[in-house]
């Protein structure tokens, strides 16, 4: 198939620090292109692909300083895929909403993966007015908020076997946090499961502009006040993989409708559990007392921490190859773009003679 990935241009893909929308996009294109498929990336200019890539930009907005606004950035990479689209079977959106006006008319070979979160109050009035769109989910929690919209399946993150190798023999003695400094992703209750049980807890994690002030207030004094508490800061790929393989378990203390949560995912690739409160996708995610536990309250977590040792290291990696790896998400992805290929053929006359009169016959086109 021809196919066209669009991803968003806030980070590279893959992403050289934080990033999961565009590690996804990443995963999914060079598994695409590892099975043989024709695949053009619309992405930053550095990006790093097996794909034909167009540059959208010099490079991703988050490391230059001079991109105050990024939709013109968007608009103008959205101008040059309307242009390309007669090339493609499939073009696959990344960038939740900013196309949908503009490809209308082509949306019958389009498909967008949300995702993000979909409970915000200004989200529900927009998809309503764009109910034909195809939309792929990436868990089935996320769509509770949603109003009536053409959703064509449910797909999984994937990551490739090898992006994050598995660790059996852990070399810390630690609980791990990953990714932003939020409310949301309650690194204030990490700290406190960590205290109770006496254990380090090594803390990585970006800090965005707009939670700086919590950042300050709330989290970095807690940091400070606790010995066993480390802040590492944001972290590469090499570093992730050492950062959750020796880790005893992630610790995933969110209070939100986390979409997905690609870091669950990431820790069970290295092996190591993931103790979880249920929210949002966890339970469709983890599977309670084989990669991990979930949890409803920190005493719950406290627990699950002493329990550890039930746990296999060997089983948790295994359930990721099985549930979790890139080629499974895109055979999930093929099955869709061919689904929607299929319905946009329509049945055509064509006119043939077999030497004594005009026969009928009907052929499928595209």
């Amino acid at each position: 198939m021809k196919i066209a990935q669009i991803a968003p241009l806030f980070e590279s893909v893959p992403p050289k620090l934080y990033g999961g929308t565009e590690r996804v996009v990443y995963s999914l294109t060079e598994e695409l292109v590892r099975q043989g498929h024709d695949v053009t990336l619309f992405a930053s200019g550095d990006s790093i692909t097996s794909a034909k890539l167009v540059r959208c930009s010099n490079m991703a907005f988050r490391l230059n300083p001079a991109v105050q606004d990024p939709i013109p950035y968007h608009m103008v990479m959205l101008e040059e895929v309307r242009r390309q689209a007669g090339n493609f079977d499939i073009l696959h959106f990344h960038i939740d909403l900013l196309h949908f006006p503009l490809v209308r008319g082509l949306a019958s070979k389009t498909v967008t993966t949300l995702h993000g979160r979909l409970d915000l109050p200004d989200l529900k009035p927009f998809y309503a007015s764009f109910p034909d769109v195809p939309l792929v989910s990436i868990s089935d929690d996320q769509r509770k908020p949603m109003p009536p919209v053409n959703w064509v399946g449910t797909v999984y993150h994937g990551l490739a076997p090898d992006a994050l190798p598995f660790t059996g023999h852990p070399k810390g003695d630690y609980l791990a946090f990953l990714g932003r400094i939020s409310p949301e992703k309650r690194p204030d209750v990490a700290i406190e499961i960590a205290g109770r049980v006496d254990m380090p807890l090594r803390i990585a994690a970006k800090i965005d502009r707009v939670d700086e002030e919590y950042w300050s207030r709330a989290i970095e004094p807690l940091v400070k006040r606790h010995s066993n508490v480390e802040f590492i800061g944001e972290i590469s790929e090499h570093q992730k993989a050492e950062f959750l393989g020796n880790a005893r378990a992630l610790l995933f203390p969110i209070d939100w409708p986390e979409p997905f949560g690609l870091v669950m995912i990431e820790a069970m690739a290295c092996g190591t559990p993931v103790i979880a409160f249920r929210c949002g996708s966890v339970t469709e995610v983890l599977d309670h007392g084989i990669s991990g536990f979930i949890v409803d309250s920190t005493e719950e977590a406290v627990n699950a921490v002493r329990d550890l040792d039930k746990l296999d290291r060997r089983t948790v990696r295994a359930t990721f190859e099985e549930r979790f790896t890139a080629r499974r998400m895109a055979n999930d992805y093929l099955d869709i773009y061919r689904s929607l290929v299929g319905g946009r053929q329509k049945v055509m006359p064509i006119n043939a003679t077999n030497g004594s009169g005009t026969l009928t016959a009907f052929t499928r086109i595209a």
